[in-house]
């Protein structure tokens, strides 16, 4: 398949020379190659998308044939094209991104309005900073490099992609640069991923806008929102908090471990993590954010029914902006 895929609405770009390609026309700044290219990256990874859901269908084995196969793979690129390109759907984010990361100062269909900022990003809506930032920007970049590599790979960073559709705001990425340099010193001595702490510390603080604070509106420093069981012995911050008993969520006054500074805050929640046989099996489950997060939420970590979601999400998103930052 040639270059011709940038005129041609009804082709996938399938092969490495055809995304070679889009990408190069895509570099000359033509508006109306980014959104070919934005097309072109979303179509890949609805095809992924709907090849995994295939795959993971049960079959009887009486009417599979290679065949077939072939003829349901070229139905679900047919598919994956006619569904790609649509209004407000993630060629929109990509060609949006791809045309601030080359410093463009109009995207391609700019009057097609942006998704708001996702829910764990402590409401932080369509006034995100990402808006007003520079076409250098590192949530701009952040998103630019996860949406449009991972569409072209195809492989586990294609579904990270989906789950990141949404920038990451400026002040996501400061949280993250904040405290890294602590991260990575646990990370080292205990081997939690830092990215993975990190995630997890943004999403109990809103980022850093909701941290637990004590009586007098000192900071508790508590990143992980550990609370001050019968054997904690050192500061408590009391706060009312939501709890969910039953499904059903309920406000409630807790006691919170508070600390010195935040590296005593890691270094709590990494004692915690590897001295709690609670917690033994989450902390052998790094190989992905979402294993992580499930781990802990089946150790009862948070009351919450929908944590491992929103923490996954937060993960992904601190990975995306470690990438750029390191």
């Amino acid at each position: 398949m040639g270059f011709g895929s940038v005129s041609n609405a009804h082709s996938l770009a399938a092969d490495a020379q055809s995304l070679g390609g889009l990408k190069f026309e895509a570099g000359k700044n033509n508006p109306e190659a980014i959104r070919e290219t934005a097309k072109q990256f979303e179509s890949l990874f609805m095809r992924e998308l709907m090849k995994s859901m295939r795959e993971a269908t049960l079959k009887s084995g009486l009417l599979e044939s290679p065949g077939g196969d072939l003829g349901t793979d070229l139905l679900d690129q047919q598919f994956a094209v006619q569904m790609s390109g649509q209004p407000g759907g993630l060629s929109d984010l990509i060609a949006q991104q791809l045309t601030r990361q080359m410093g463009t100062t109009t995207p391609p269909d700019a009057t097609r309005p942006m998704p708001d900022a996702d829910s764990d990003t402590a409401s932080v809506k369509a006034s995100s900073p990402l808006s007003t930032s520079t076409p250098t920007s590192l949530p701009a970049r952040a998103s630019a490099a996860t949406a449009a590599s991972a569409a072209v790979a195809g492989s586990a960073p294609t579904r990270f992609a989906a789950r990141t559709a949404r920038p990451p705001t400026e002040n996501q990425a400061n949280f993250v640069r904040q405290h890294s340099r602590v991260a990575n010193e646990i990370e080292r001595a205990t081997g939690i991923p830092a990215g993975f702490m990190l995630g997890q510390a943004g999403h109990e603080t809103g980022w850093g806008k909701f941290e637990i604070k004590q009586k007098g509106g000192a900071p508790s420093h508590n990143l992980f929102g550990i609370k001050a069981g019968a054997s904690w012995t050192g500061k408590v911050a009391e706060v009312t908090t939501t709890e969910f008993v039953d499904g059903v969520a309920q406000k409630r006054v807790a006691r919170f471990r508070a600390y010195d500074s935040y590296a005593d805050a890691f270094k709590d929640y990494a004692r915690l993590i590897s001295d709690s046989p609670r917690y033994a099996q989450a902390k052998t489950q790094t190989s992905s954010a979402h294993a992580f997060a499930s781990g802990l939420q089946k150790a009862g970590y948070a009351t919450d029914p929908d944590y491992a979601a929103k923490l996954s999400r937060a993960i992904n998103t601190t990975l995306a902006i470690r990438r750029v930052q390191t």
